[in-house]
């Protein structure tokens, strides 16, 4: 693996602690200023105030616990790299408290912005059968 690429992954791990903890601010730490942010079922959120206003209001319906399985780290130009990863976990919806399985496959775009690898685009999608 190549030292930019072990970079990346390491911010994968950042990331996957941020959503852990809530924390917007530690999300947005990692995110381009002119980030995107493609949730499934949602409209795309582009740019640092619409990526905000979007983890505000993931993180003010439900709380996540999931574990990043990163799947591939492949860098396409020396200021670009694309990751693939798998999550896991759980997520409990603060209106009900209900929990259930949360399982999702995720795609990221990174960029080295000011020698830090930033993600600029982001999206995923469920991998857990639709719910009856």
């Amino acid at each position: 693996m190549k030292a930019s690429e072990a970079e990346v992954s390491k911010v994968l791990m950042q990331y996957q602690d941020a959503l852990n903890a809530s924390d917007t601010e530690m999300v947005m730490a990692l995110y381009a200023e002119d980030g995107v942010f493609m949730p499934q079922h949602f409209a795309s959120s582009v740019g640092e105030q619409a990526v905000r206003k979007a983890y505000d209001g993931v993180f003010e319906a439900i709380t996540l616990k999931v574990m990043f399985a990163i799947a591939e780290v492949r860098e396409l130009a020396p200021e670009w790299i694309m990751a693939r990863t798998n999550s896991a976990g759980t997520v409990t919806v603060h209106a009900t408290g209900e929990s259930n399985a949360e399982a999702n496959q995720e795609l990221f775009v990174f960029q080295k912005i000011a020698g830090a690898w930033k993600i600029a685009r982001y999206c995923f999608s469920t991998t857990n059968p639709p719910r009856a």
